[in-house]
């Protein structure tokens, strides 16, 4: 969204308030229902220019450990002081990239500096539960239902030789 801040640089306002929605960008494995809605004002004072956004955004995917659904709303909180254009180097953007965005004019882009911390955001796997437990190494049932059966202790193959000379001593030394 190109907001055109022309009534806060002229004083005839001191905040302005934003209440859009955003396209999120695609991400593997995730499905977004609809886009993000950003609600959030831009502040005047004295000539420090604040952005204060916030963005909710609802999704669908697997969890990362058993593969069963998860649904849940992403909330994030995206704060950025204003600056002019020509005010800081290329250098320091890209230092502080994280802190500034860049007012070009009278106007002001906030979708890229907002998907870009959307992005960077996003839990990077989704989980069903902190404490989801995943699925069986052998027959891939969810451990969330309980025991399966398998055994829980496997042998390495290539030691499995030595179980049986271990079994066969013992038997040795009863005789």
């Amino acid at each position: 969204m190109i907001v055109d801040v022309g009534p806060l640089l002229r004083g005839e306002v001191k905040r302005l308030e934003l209440d859009y929605l955003l396209s999120p960008q695609p991400m593997d494995g995730i499905v977004f229902d609809s886009d993000a809605r950003v609600t959030g004002y831009l502040t005047d004072s004295a000539g420090y220019m604040r952005l204060h956004l916030k963005a909710e955004l609802n999704y669908h995917g697997e969890c990362a450990r058993c593969l069963a659904p998860v649904d849940g709303v992403f909330s994030l909180d995206f704060e950025r002081t204003v600056t002019v254009e020509g005010t800081l180097t290329e250098e320091q953007l890209d230092e502080m990239s994280d802190e500034y965005v860049v007012l070009s004019g009278s106007e002001l882009d906030v979708d890229e500096p907002l998907r870009e911390e959307l992005l960077l955001g996003f839990p990077f796997r989704l989980l069903c539960s902190d404490d989801c437990l995943g699925l069986c190494p052998r027959c891939g049932k969810p451990k969330r239902e309980g025991e399966c059966g398998c055994p829980t202790k496997e042998i390495d193959p290539r030691l499995a030789v030595l179980k049986t000379f271990f079994d066969n001593d013992g038997e040795e030394e009863k005789n």
